[in-house]
């Protein structure tokens, strides 16, 4: 008995540390499954604001020709007398052979293009987002989403840890759309990848630009950044 116990202390001192490192990997995978729960979350609230626009939009318009459909109506009748008789109508012209596609036809599609490559993302499909949100891209580069596909485009790799496809979509969504709604995202995801690719003086270069760059990001994404500069030894 007096041998075994030194014995098993030393084989629990040796599997210490592999017992460590494994509920250390456990919990940083757990953490980016957390991550990317809340992205994918972030991604539906962004649809459903968009839509929320797009209706608030119409209701307007729809508005608008009520009132002035209403303004019209009262115009006619405050002439003072019954209005003439347009005679008899005119025959409708001939039909042509290929009649223009309806206002908004085109609108409609690339929403449309965009939502179902967002559901390609949410069900795992990443090489079917990929293409969707590529086509999207090359289609609507002037579209209010442009900026919010690039990004997602760039999940599409860093999901599948294509990082190098990753880094070159992050880093076009922050160069081309800088401006838009995920121009802080393109960012920040820029530098994770660059440290995921232990270029961490990079990854530092880029976590430095994000305040300077987006001052009103919001508390979230600065908490990343603070968080990824401390993970990643950023003076």
């Amino acid at each position: 008995m007096k041998t075994f116990y030194p014995k098993l202390l030393v084989l629990v001192a040796l599997a210490l540390p592999t017992a460590a490192a494994a509920q250390s990997g456990y919990t940083e995978d757990r953490l980016n499954q957390l991550q990317q729960s809340i992205t994918l979350l972030t991604g539906q609230i962004e649809q459903l604001q968009y839509r929320i626009q797009q209706l608030q939009q119409q209701n307007e318009k729809m508005q608008a020709d009520y009132e002035y459909r209403l303004d019209q109506l009262e115009k006619g009748r405050g002439g003072g007398g019954p209005r003439p008789n347009p005679g008899p109508s005119s025959p409708p012209p001939p039909p042509q052979a290929s009649a223009a596609p309806p206002p908004g036809t085109n609108a409609a599609n690339s929403d449309q293009l965009y939502h179902d490559a967002f559901k390609m993302l949410q069900d795992g499909d990443y090489a079917g987002a990929e293409k969707a949100f590529k086509t999207f891209v090359q289609r609507n580069p002037q579209h209010v989403l442009a900026g919010n596909a690039q990004y997602w485009l760039g999940e599409t790799y860093y999901a599948r840890r294509d990082y190098q496809n990753a880094m070159g979509a992050f880093a076009e969504g922050y160069k081309v759309y800088k401006a838009s709604p995920k121009g802080p995202d393109n960012l920040l995801k820029l530098g994770i990848t660059l440290a995921v690719l232990n270029r961490k003086s990079d990854a530092c270069a880029v976590f430095a630009r994000f305040n300077q760059d987006y001052p009103r990001a919001t508390d979230l994404q600065k908490r990343r950044i603070e968080q990824e500069r401390q993970k990643n030894g950023c003076g």
